[in-house]
């Protein structure tokens, strides 16, 4: 049996539509066929990295069919509805269904409608609010599959933005690993502390390093995750620079500490686990580890959904301390 709760016939999503500027557009809602369920948004998150670039048109030619996301609308540079950290109740689809708070890969948009395939209900002890984490720790998760962390591991993490964090703190759950999480901004050192690793500005990282996950975004932090990898040990590039070149000092001791430079994205389930893991099984998995309410610290800045524009064009241009910023929806 179905039963539709609401019969609103459209919606308002967020556009990119030229470099720095978006806008809210009215769009058709059409009513859930029979495999799929209407949402009601109540939270998205905004990773201020990747959507930035999207945001300033910085995504490269070459890339515009591989960056597209599960559900964007448009095409890349512009006009975009792009995003992928939605978290809404569902309002209209099977009777059993309706009023269960889900995740789904969805942009900034107040209702949507989707096949009930591509929503994942959210566990038990996982609010809402924080539940818009899990595009980013599911990144993180197959960073860490890539970079192959083991027990005992003393693994530097560069970069104290939403991935960098959750990279930090899942490293940490592996056991006798040391994590050290290092910024340029000396205020994350109270993140740091909240997920349990210790922090260093990069003047005083420490060298040696089993591991290195680069997440800053910056050739100055790719180059420190070389200068502070111990011999033979991975550098792990986890952050994506768009159109951006990248000059690396390799003529230095790359060579002679023989290091292994790698790259990881989340497009693709590591090859460690490709065999027996799906994506949906990784972001399910992503799902059921954020009932830690340390995690609530990333989530330091918050708007409604109204004043999108405005915050994303402030977020793009000038990001300051925000890590993971997140959208609130009113209710109808």
């Amino acid at each position: 049996m179905r039963m539709t709760q609401h019969d609103e016939s459209s919606t308002r999503a967020f556009w990119a539509v030229a470099p720095g500027r978006g806008e809210l557009r009215t769009e058709p809602l059409p009513a859930p066929r029979p495999d799929e369920a209407g949402v009601r948004a109540l939270y998205s998150g905004i990773s201020r990295g990747t959507e930035a670039l999207v945001f300033s048109g910085r995504v490269p030619p070459s890339e515009f069919q591989r960056m597209r996301a599960p559900f964007q609308a448009g095409a890349f540079p512009f006009p975009v509805k792009y995003g992928y950290a939605s978290v809404g109740e569902i309002t209209a689809g099977p009777t059993e269904l309706l009023g269960r708070a889900v995740f789904c890969l969805y942009p900034h948009q107040e209702r949507y409608v989707v096949p009930i395939q591509a929503l994942y209900p959210l566990p038990l002890g996982v609010s809402g609010r924080r539940a818009i984490l899990a595009a980013n720790l599911e990144t993180a998760i197959n960073g860490v599959w890539d970079a192959g962390i083991a027990p005992g591991d003393r693994v530097s993490v560069i970069g104290a933005g939403s991935v960098g964090c959750l990279a930090a703190w899942l490293t940490r759950r592996v056991a006798g690993c040391e994590v050290e999480l290092i910024d340029i901004n000396a205020s994350r050192a109270d993140i740091a502390g909240a997920l349990g690793v210790s922090f260093a500005l990069p003047e005083r990282a420490r060298a040696d390093a089993d591991v290195v996950l680069h997440a800053s975004g910056t050739q100055e932090g790719l180059g420190l995750a070389l200068r502070i990898a111990g011999f033979e040990a991975t550098v792990l590039e986890l952050s994506w620079y768009g159109e951006r070149p990248v000059s690396l000092a390799l003529g230095e001791a790359f060579h002679a500490r023989r290091l292994t430079l790698k790259s990881s994205q989340v497009g693709s389930v590591a090859p460690t686990r490709r065999a027996r893991w799906t994506t949906r099984r990784r972001l399910e998995l992503a799902l059921s580890m954020l009932t830690d309410p340390a995690l609530d610290a990333l989530i330091d800045s918050q708007g409604s959904f109204d004043e999108l524009p405005q915050t994303l064009g402030a977020l793009a241009a000038s990001p300051g301390r925000a890590i993971m910023h997140c959208v609130c929806y009113g209710r109808p």
